[in-house]
């Protein structure tokens, strides 16, 4: 199927919808669609987050219900995002999918081993700062290679090593369980992030803003809050 054709597509069902349901339908499903852009606060943040990934895992997810035009058309001169993912850079992890979320939803960062950097923390602080992001989670995941990698102290090519220093502080006692590490490698990252940047810690004291971490299962696609 073509992108004209998708795109034919999803807006014959969109207005299917809306001429199913009147004009207090149509009212109906774009307020769902702005509650779900804007929780008010962390804790409606991260409860999005989980019931996306609820949906996800049962094979219901809706994010791809809505018109991608409309989407974009509203997501052109600005982005207003409710949460902020720091993800490992792992082709097996959509992040926008595992959570349900379409354009505009998530301010995904993503780096091998789901890891802080200078670069990576200022990504982060601008989602906050300037987009108002209400949650930020550190998203590691299940047979993750760079944690793997780290924990072995394998040789490898080019400057891939240089992701090790990163991620040592967090899993230099755990030698053989590729999950504890990932485990611990995210649990330290959003400890980490917590305390190494003024923007987000002024954020977390004053505004609410919270800084948590998750597994995901590639076998499942569940994620678990850590």
């Amino acid at each position: 199927m073509s992108e004209l054709e998708i795109s034919a597509w999803t807006r014959r069902r969109f207005m299917t919808a809306v001429a199913a349901t009147g004009v207090a339908g149509s009212a109906m499903m774009h307020g769902l669609a702005a509650e779900a852009q804007n929780p008010v606060d962390a804790e409606e943040a991260i409860k999005e987050l989980m019931a996306g990934n609820a949906r996800f895992v049962a094979g219901r997810p809706t994010s791809f219900d809505l018109d991608l035009k409309i989407l974009k058309a509203g997501t052109v001169e600005k982005q207003e995002p409710f949460a902020a993912i720091l993800s490992c850079a792992d082709s097996r992890v959509p992040v926008e999918l595992v959570f349900d979320q379409s354009i505009g939803h998530l301010f995904v960062t993503r780096v091998a081993g789901n890891m802080l950097t200078p670069e990576i923390i200022g990504s982060l602080e601008y989602g906050v700062a300037v987009l108002g992001v209400k949650a930020i989670m550190v998203l590691g995941h299940a047979k993750c290679g760079a944690v793997s990698a780290a924990m072995k102290g394998q040789e490898v090519p080019g400057q891939i090593s240089v992701l090790y220093q990163h991620m040592m502080p967090a899993i230099k006692d755990i030698h053989e369980d590729v999950a504890a590490a990932v485990k611990a490698n995210a649990v330290f990252q959003a400890q980490l992030l917590r305390e190494s940047s003024t923007v987000i810690a002024k954020a977390m004291k004053e505004d609410g803003v919270k800084v948590v971490a998750g597994y995901y299962e590639l076998a499942t696609g569940k994620v678990h809050p850590l």
